[in-house]
Order: structure tokens, then C-alpha cells, then sequence
């Protein structure tokens, strides 16, 4: 059954328990989930590989209920046609888990997807597309009569057009700028133009120091935790080939003095202290032949990103879980 993402009210998690959302709108996604999911005390995201590499696990404790109980909602994220077996065993062992919602997050699914058509014909499925420039002015425009900021309309027209159809980029950016007006409620353009360009994504720089620490608990965590869209994949692949670039620097120059602190301290643009743990866990973690390794898989797989587009959240997915494994 197909389910438009304007009729999320419809869906029973308790009798429609295997859902799928699908599309690039992960804003609005975050937003039907929260709706449906309001009852249940606990939300548990995994990735699609995690319960691949441990199926068996999975389904026991599913049907065991040994780790979901009835008040516990699951979401896999990063869902591909990988997932199809996974998805059979559920639909014929449904009466297992009744009490236990499972829904399925995948990025955009052509027709012809198996998975698609598995949850169209016998189960529930959600399709989330872009939003319009018109959605996003107005809720924008309804945030800002909310919270009473004062800002033109103009101001309005530049956050929406940086926000790519997705809600979820225009909440990012509408908690920034929450946090901003605290102390103030009139938002200028050169306000703006600092929120939403910001240099550095922070919770890139940190799955990408978790990936690299090989913390491969934390970087699922931040994975499961956050659904990054097509054009932010291509930022994390430029944020990861400049932090392989500093780290190949630093352990030429360990190389060298054989001295790890000197190293670190020395190094320029200096190392800010709370970085300093990770950069060294960082350098004794990696041989230079390595980093070379990953420099070049890194620079191939913005190469396939941009070759395929729909398909490069899945593209950096895998290769962050490898190099962190």
C-alpha cells in the first residue's frame, strides 16, 4: 500500500508493523517518524550492515524479545536492495514482532526496486519527495512569526535556496539561527550569510575522526544518528581528503623526529588541544602507505559519487564502516 507523506496519520505502527520510507527528503522523513513513533518510548536506528553482518542476532533477539520490548520502535537506516532478504524473512515471521514496528529508511528507490515493490504490494511504503521552494518559504516564514524574529523576505528566499528541497537542511539551519536570536530578534542578511556558511560541518569532522581513530562503535552511532543528503556526501569526501592529507604530513614528520608529542605540537596549522588524543591516536593507527591507499579511494569514490549520484550515501557509507572497521 502506497501511503502520500501528507497522510502519515493514517499509518498504525502496531498493525501496519513493516513500514518503508523512500526519497531524499530525510527533513520531512525525521518529522513522519516522529509523528508515528510518539507512543514508544525508545527509537533504535541501526545501518543496514550491521544487521546484515549480524543477521542471526537480530532476528533472535527480535523474535525472542530478549532486547525489543512492546514499547520499542526500530528504524534501519541506509536501506538498499541488500536488504530484500532481510525484508522476506520479516513479512513471513510478522506475528513474531507485532508489538514491535520496523521501518525501513531508504534514499531515493527506482520502480523497479524489488524492495519498492515488496512494501507497495504487500506491506506499507511512504514516498518523501523534495519539497518546494513554496513549502520551504512558508515554513520558514511560519518559524519566523513563531519566534518572533524580525527578517525580510528576502533574507527568507536566500535560507530556502540554500536548504536544496530538503526540510531537514532548513531545520538545520532554523536551530542555528534559534540559538543566534536569543538575545536578539532581528535577523540581517550578514547574520545570515555567517549561520549558514559555516567552514566546517562539526558533525563531519567528527565521524570522520571516529572513522579514522578506527572507534568503529562511535562512528555507527553518529551514522545511525544522522541521514546525510547527496550534496553533503561530496562535503564529507573533501572533509576526509583534507584531514588524510594532514595526518599522511604528520606522520612523515613523526618519521622523522620519532617524537609524537614534539610531532603533534609542532605541527601547523596547529592542533587545538581537544584534538590532539585523536590525531595521535590517528598517526600510530596508520602506516604512510596506507593513508596513500585511502587518498586515492577517496578521491575514486567522489569520483562514483558524482557518477551516481542517487547512490552516494550507500558509496560513503561503505567505505567509512571499512576504514573504521
Amino acid at each position: 500500500m502506497i501511503i502520500k507523506s501528507f497522510e502519515i496519520n493514517k499509518i498504525k505502527p502496531l498493525i501496519n508493523n513493516l513500514i518503508l520510507f523512500y526519497g531524499q527528503n530525510e527533513g520531512f522523513k525525521e518529522q513522519a517518524l516522529k509523528q508515528i513513533s510518539s507512543s514508544f518510548q525508545n527509537i533504535l536506528r541501526y545501518n543496514e550492515k550491521e544487521i546484515l553482518d549480524n543477521s542471526e542476532i537480530f532476528f533472535d533477539s527480535i523474535y525472542s524479545g530478549s532486547l525489543f520490548d512492546e514499547k520499542k520502535f526500530i528504524v534501519i537506516n541506509h536501506v538498499t536492495e541488500k536488504a530484500l532478504k532481510i525484508i522476506d524473512i520479516l513479512v513471513d515471521n510478522q506475528s513474531k514482532f507485532s508489538e514491535t514496528p520496523i521501518l525501513f529508511n531508504a534514499g531515493v528507490l527506482e520502480k523497479k526496486s524489488k524492495v519498492r515493490s515488496i512494501f507497495e504490494k504487500k506491506l506499507l511504503c511512504v514516498p518523501f519527495y523534495p519539497d518546494t521552494d513554496e513549502i520551504l518559504f512558508k515554513l520558514t516564514q511560519n518559524f519566523f512569526k513563531e519566534k518572533k524574529i524580525l527578517t525580510s523576505p528576502s533574507n527568507i528566499n536566500f535560507l530556502v535556496n540554500k536548504c536544496n528541497g530538503d526540510r531537514k537542511n532548513l531545520n538545520n539551519e532554523l536551530l542555528k539561527i534559534e540559538m543566534f536570536t536569543l538575545n536578539k530578534k532581528n535577523l540581517k542578511i550578514d547574520d545570515l550569510q555567517k549561520l549558514v556558511n559555516l567552514s566546517e560541518n562539526k558533525t563531519f569532522s567528527e565521524l570522520i575522526d571516529n572513522c579514522l581513530a578506527k572507534n568503529i562503535k562511535r562512528t555507527l552511532n553518529i551514522l545511525n544518528e544522522n541521514i546525510f543528503t547527496d550534496d553533503e556526501c561530496i562535503i564529507i569526501t573533501r572533509t576526509f581528503l583534507n584531514k588524510l592529507k594532514k595526518i599522511l604530513k604528520l606522520i612523515k614528520t613523526y618519521e622523522e623526529t620519532k617524537n609524537l608529542d614534539e610531532t603533534i605540537n609542532n605541527a601547523k596549522p596547529p592542533i587545538f588541544w581537544k584534538d590532539k588524543d585523536f590525531v595521535k591516536k590517528q598517526v600510530l593507527g596508520w602506516e604512510h602507505a596506507e593513508i596513500q591507499s585511502l587518498i586515492i579511494d577517496i578521491n575514486q569514490i567522489e569520483l562514483q559519487i558524482k557518477r551516481n549520484y542517487p547512490n552516494s550515501i550507500n558509496l560513503i557509507t561503505d567505505f567509512i564502516l571499512k576504514t573504521a572497521a
